[in-house]
């Protein structure tokens, strides 16, 4: 056979696929040190690699991979209305409802009238308005999700994505009819359309309730191990419905969680089963979502799209700010809660490619206003969808309302140290012992000790510990007073949960902060010791200290260098 000629391979699907998700799991790790969100590094690669492939990627990529592009969406909303069962519900939407008429009443308001001043005509900026309200749901809620942010603001972000796409769907319809019949392009009467609206949203939110009714009562009944198969199918199902129907998938998988956290007791455990296939279809969708975005599309906005942008943003700032005014809200929500729902993609753009679908060989301005939509949301959402998420981790990181674990980057093991045990691993496996001429008897703590490891003072600041945090690649520190003498340590893992506020740097210290040692080691003891002190803990390393007082610290033995060595015989 003659070789494959790459311009064609490239042009495969699996391919396309592959060399996308590959890319996508870098760019994550490099998003990590960078401190961008997951979300924000997927859609960067897509960019990037629908502007360098552009001419190797299918034209019908996007169209052949949809079925998974649609299931991650869905799978995101359900996993959101998991979150709230009734009574949960009903403490947070009545206060997020008076949020969300604020913010929905000036963002739309805004909107239509700039958009108005600015020039453009009255059907372009009803509509421009009504999808001006919708809110990107996959991106605000994985950002949320990956950040594990718990508050006020993660509270009301959540409920509001919901509030804020049903309200711009509902708009967007009623307002489109109400556009088509003073034209006179509509062939049925507006109650007919009414009619028709009214019966897909309750067909979709009926859907969505059966779906969870049957996954609350098969889950328990289903086999551990094809329980992830049940869950698939009812979702891929009950969307196959929803599309087939023509009905608004998105309201139903929000009814469907909903259902679910208010008829299972094995919320936790649903959403667990389907948290993996999610990342992955995710990953599959912002790369995907990214290689669509067009970026030349921003310079053919024009002043109406310029003026989308800004009426957008101040709508959604200012609607906020106007909600609780008069109230005692906390200033941190007040401040953030509007950049938390900038970010725009999928309902805005379904909306306004359907209105360009609907509005096909019509006669007269329709069809060409529909298309001026098209293009003003497809160039604003590259602004909206690269910088949302970015704000959606600046407002919960500001609001302290972010786990330490996800708010700092703290490096594992490094590429060179996983070179070298993936090396001492082949060369054993071929017979090659890299320790030969030394026996387990005869090493001691001092030959695997890493002597150049400083402690932490004790008297650090909560700032300097987050920072010697950060550029550590161990999760147990040594922490020493002023003469250098070991007085504890400071476990990572017994601090990672504790929401991160910059404003304790200057309050709490290392000191505060600190937890017994427990387990020592001194130079001169065999490396068996140190093998049984990490079989009895969870400790990552433990200090090495002198045998006589003062007892200063020396370093530290790290668990995975005495394992690689005690393992090289049981390969």
């Amino acid at each position: 056979m003659p070789w494959l000629d790459w311009q064609e391979a490239l042009t495969h699907n699996t391919l396309t696929l592959g060399i996308m998700l590959t890319v996508a799991l870098a760019a994550g790790g490099l998003g990590g040190v960078l401190r961008l969100p997951k979300v924000t590094s997927y859609l960067l690669v897509g960019v990037l690699l629908g502007w360098l492939m552009s001419d190797h990627i299918p034209d019908d990529y996007a169209e052949r991979i949809e079925p998974l592009t649609k299931l991650a969406i869905a799978l995101v909303l359900f996993n959101l209305g998991c979150q709230f069962p009734m009574g949960r519900a009903r403490r947070i939407m009545r206060r997020a409802m008076r949020l969300s008429l604020g913010e929905l009443g000036a963002t739309f308001l805004l909107v239509g009238l700039g958009s108005l001043l600015l020039g453009a005509d009255w059907e372009v900026a009803l509509l421009l308005a009504a999808l001006a309200m919708a809110t990107a749901p996959a991106t605000t809620i994985l950002v949320l999700k990956e950040a594990e942010s718990e508050g006020p603001v993660t509270e009301y972000a959540n409920a509001l994505v919901a509030v804020n796409n049903f309200a711009s769907i509902v708009a967007f319809e009623l307002l489109f009819v109400a556009v088509l019949f003073l034209n006179g392009q509509l062939d049925q009467s507006p109650l007919i359309q009414l009619a028709h609206l009214t019966i897909d949203l309750a067909g979709s939110a009926l859907v969505g309730i059966l779906a969870g009714l049957l996954v609350s009562y098969c889950y328990g009944l289903v086999a551990e191990e094809r329980r992830l198969v049940m869950l698939i199918g009812v979702v891929t199902v009950a969307l196959g419905i929803c599309l087939a129907l023509d009905m608004p998938y998105l309201l139903a998988f929000l009814a469907m969680g909903i259902t679910v956290a208010n008829s299972s007791y094995q919320t936790r455990q649903i959403v667990g089963e389907l948290d993996r296939l999610t990342g992955l279809l995710c990953v599959v969708f912002f790369v995907t979502h990214g290689a669509e975005l067009k970026i030349l599309e921003l310079g053919n906005v024009g002043l109406v799209g310029i003026g989308y942008l800004v009426f957008r943003i101040a709508g959604k700032y200012g609607g906020i700010r106007l909600a609780m005014r008069g109230h005692h809200d906390e200033p941190q929500v007040q401040r953030w809660m509007g950049a938390s729902l900038l970010a725009q993609a999928g309902a805005a753009i379904a909306l306004s490619t359907i209105a360009v679908q609907r509005t096909a060989g019509m006669e007269g301005v329709l069809p060409e206003l529909c298309l001026q939509i098209q293009t003003i949301i497809l160039g604003t959402v590259v602004v909206f969808e690269i910088a949302g998420p970015l704000l959606i981790r600046q407002a919960v990181l500001r609001c302290g309302e972010v786990p330490l674990a996800h708010a700092i980057h703290h490096p594992g093991i490094s590429p060179l140290e996983q070179l070298r045990t993936v090396t001492n691993r082949v060369l054993t496996a071929f017979g090659f012992d890299p320790w030969a001429g030394r026996l387990d008897t005869e090493l001691t703590v001092n030959d695997i000790m890493r002597k150049n490891v400083g402690g932490v003072s004790q008297s650090a600041t909560f700032n300097e510990v987050i920072s010697r945090l950060e550029h550590s690649r161990d999760n147990t520190l040594p922490v020493v007073d002023a003469a250098g003498e070991l007085v504890g340590v400071l476990r990572y893992r017994e601090i990672s949960h504790a929401l991160f506020d910059r404003s304790l740097g200057s309050l709490v210290r290392a000191a505060d902060l600190t937890t017994p040692a427990g387990r020592v080691l001194h130079p001169g003891e065999p490396l068996a010791r140190a093998s049984a002190m990490f079989a009895a803990s969870k400790d990552d390393c433990i200090p090495v200290i002198a045998a006589e007082k003062p007892h200063q610290l020396l370093g530290v033995v790290r668990r995975r260098d005495v394992f690689r060595l005690l393992m090289r015989d049981r390969a």
